[in-house]
């Protein structure tokens, strides 16, 4: 006896309900497409204008430009922005604006000298490119190493009593030459950059020249970041700006070093965090390996808090 529910011929197919259309309120967006960013960039000392892309930290940005120059990464000291001289104003840091002309500092002529320390401070500001080396970014007005001609803003120390401090951070860099005794000479071991004619016999940032003209790079920046992938953002506002200024200053009075992107991330992080207190913790978790002082704390806080009143 057959059932009464109707049996399938082999091989037929139930038919199927059709299936409407997605509404356009469901309609996936299309993703969005990330413009080819695509940055010229030259030798500081003279070559032909290549093209790079395809970066997202500075340690992949000097790996592109070796290779479009056919160079060794490690031959990189620094790059500048859109000038060829030594000019730490427009040194590269952790934003390119997207017209920026890339400028890259090569090693050229070692040195060494020999310098005694009268005073507890030498009168050096130090910062690094981000990959490895450490350089001079200032030279104090009257200090023991501006008594020293062979001493040049832009020069990289690369050993201390021939101890290598290639792969070194600036901060520890600061600190070893702030504990050498007093009255003890000790040896700098540095590397100028390659310098063209025009260059030469530069002690430090000379006056403008028509090739330093500064492209107009509308609003928009790319963040290089040492971990994670850089950004395309807006460029920053008034009040990050005068923030990031005025912590940078601090970080030389009290480390004796540069660094406009450590100060960036410090202000960035003051925006999360509503009291001072709270502020440290979130350095220490941030930035713990710089282990800053709770006195350098509470000016940086203080100093955020004065730019964002002047700022409106």
């Amino acid at each position: 006896m057959e059932s009464a529910t109707a049996r399938e011929a082999p091989g037929a197919e139930t038919p199927r309900a059709p299936v409407p259309p997605p509404s356009p309120a469901e309609t996936p967006a299309a993703p969005r497409v990330r413009p080819r960013l695509v940055f010229r960039t030259q030798l500081a000392h003279g070559s032909p204008t290549g093209k790079i892309e395809g970066f997202t930290n500075v340690r992949e940005l000097y790996a592109k430009i070796a290779e479009a120059f056919g160079i060794a990464p490690t031959e990189i000291l620094f790059c500048t922005l859109n000038s060829h001289k030594v000019d730490m104003q427009k040194l590269l840091g952790g934003q390119i604006g997207l017209e920026d002309f890339i400028f890259a500092h090569v090693r050229g002529e070692t040195k060494e000298v020999e310098v005694t320390k009268t005073e507890d401070a030498l009168g050096l500001t130090i910062t690094d490119n981000g990959a490895g080396y450490a350089f001079i970014k200032r030279i104090k007005e009257g200090s023991i190493i501006n008594r020293i001609e062979a001493v040049c803003v832009g020069d990289s120390i690369e050993a201390i009593n021939d101890h290598s401090i290639v792969g070194c951070r600036h901060y520890e860099v600061a600190k070893m030459l702030r504990e050498l005794p007093k009255s003890q000479p000790f040896t700098l071991r540095l590397v100028q950059p390659k310098r063209a004619f025009d260059m030469i016999g530069q002690r430090s940032r000379g006056s403008k020249c028509p090739m330093e003209a500064r492209v107009a790079s509308g609003r928009e920046t790319l963040r290089l970041r040492s971990g994670g992938a850089a950004t395309v953002e807006e460029a920053p506002s008034e009040f990050e700006e005068e923030a990031s200024r005025k912590v940078d200053d601090l970080l030389e009075s009290y480390m004796g070093i540069r660094d406009p992107e450590l100060a960036c991330t410090m202000v960035e992080t003051s925006k999360k965090t509503g009291s001072v207190r709270e502020f440290a913790r979130c350095l220490d978790s941030v930035l713990g390996e710089f282990a800053f002082p709770d006195e350098f704390v509470v000016e940086v806080w203080a100093a955020i808090a004065e730019a964002r009143e002047a700022c409106g």
